[in-house]
């Protein structure tokens, strides 16, 4: 008889798993996707989401995973925290609890570790409420919650991953204008309905930044990319008449000041005056001692009576040509009758 019940157990899961391919593989939905025994055993009324297995190929949203990941390991590093998946390490809060106390420098009352699922998701729901009440007053739209990060729901990490990133100024450039094809499978009077839509991750960092008013620069790109050569040009000639006073020349501005050490010295003789050395780093070669050098910049601007930059030093160690402009043409308007 046990035999007899298991086999019929094994038939009922199998005929699920193949109600659920064949609701994938209907006419109106010719992609194929891969669906699992578990994912099909829903209740009526009751969706899940997968993600399609081509948009997980896709090598902008690999990049932005890896990009996330070793984010995490760097804040953690003190914590002896590595993750390795996102889904896997994170969906318990355990990691999420340490990321936001070390974020947001406070401490958080939760349990230290929770096996049970309620406990589990008790901590979340802390871990949650503490993130909502940095980022709700900032416009940010809640893409999560606790039963999606605990089901281990790769879009909600994502969302929320991505949320912690602007809303701390991570010093990560993430990538643009990431979506992926996400497949939800419903039940509706006992059959299964499947529907594909398109979840955007990423836009633009200005946007995730919540910079919303846009200057001359996003005009520029948008609109006139052909006169983007000529607002180079006359940057580089006012850069380049008072760095040649130390022999130092500048031909590509995307690059030449992503380490910091040419805004440095440029500040020195905009306002002529010596920096010292120990200072800023000479020859950076970390992405902290850049971003170190570039912010060191930032504030001899501001001693010297610029307001603080748009950009963020990370985009312009990032090789952000937007960023980089936006200094450059800052201190052009200022300086750009000194001799």
């Amino acid at each position: 008889m046990a035999g007899l019940l298991c086999k019929r157990r094994k038939k009922g899961v199998s005929d699920l798993q193949e109600e659920g391919k064949n609701a994938i593989n209907a006419p109106m939905n010719p992609s194929t996707v891969d669906i699992h025994p578990e994912d099909t055993l829903l209740e009526e009324n009751e969706e899940r989401t997968m993600i399609d297995p081509n948009s997980k190929e896709d090598p902008k949203f690999k990049e932005l995973i890896k990009v996330l990941i070793d984010w995490i390991n760097d804040v953690l590093v003190e914590e002896r925290i590595i993750v390795k998946q996102l889904e896997e390490d994170l969906y318990d809060g355990q990691v999420l609890q340490k990321l936001l106390e070390k974020l947001a420098d406070r401490k958080l009352n939760v349990a230290e570790v929770t096996q049970s699922e309620i406990g589990q998701k008790q901590k979340l729901q802390t871990v949650l409420e503490a993130v909502h009440d940095l980022l709700r007053p900032h416009g940010w739209t809640i893409k999560w919650n606790v039963d999606s990060i605990h089901g281990k729901n790769l879009i909600s990490i994502l969302h929320l991953l991505v949320a912690l990133a602007m809303h701390f100024r991570a010093p990560i450039r993430l990538p643009e204008h990431v979506s992926v094809q996400v497949v939800v499978v419903r039940k509706r009077e006992g059959l299964l309905q499947t529907t594909h839509v398109t979840e955007e991750l990423t836009t633009t960092t200005e946007m995730m930044m919540g910079r919303f008013e846009r200057d001359a620069f996003d005009t520029l790109f948008d609109h006139a990319p052909d006169k983007l050569s000529v607002v180079k040009k006359s940057l580089i000639t006012f850069v380049n008449k008072h760095l040649n006073k130390l022999n130092l020349e500048v031909t590509e501005l995307e690059t030449q000041f992503a380490d910091g050490v040419y805004l440095v010295l440029l500040m020195g003789l905009l306002k002529d005056y010596f920096v010292p050395l120990h200072n800023f780093y000479l020859t950076p070669e970390s992405f902290d001692q850049k971003v170190h050098n570039v912010s060191f910049a930032f504030e001899l601007m501001q001693d010297g009576g610029l307001k603080k930059p748009k950009a963020r030093p990370e985009d312009v160690v990032n090789l952000d040509l937007k960023s980089t402009l936006r200094v450059l043409y800052n201190l052009f308007t200022k300086y750009k009758n000194v001799e």
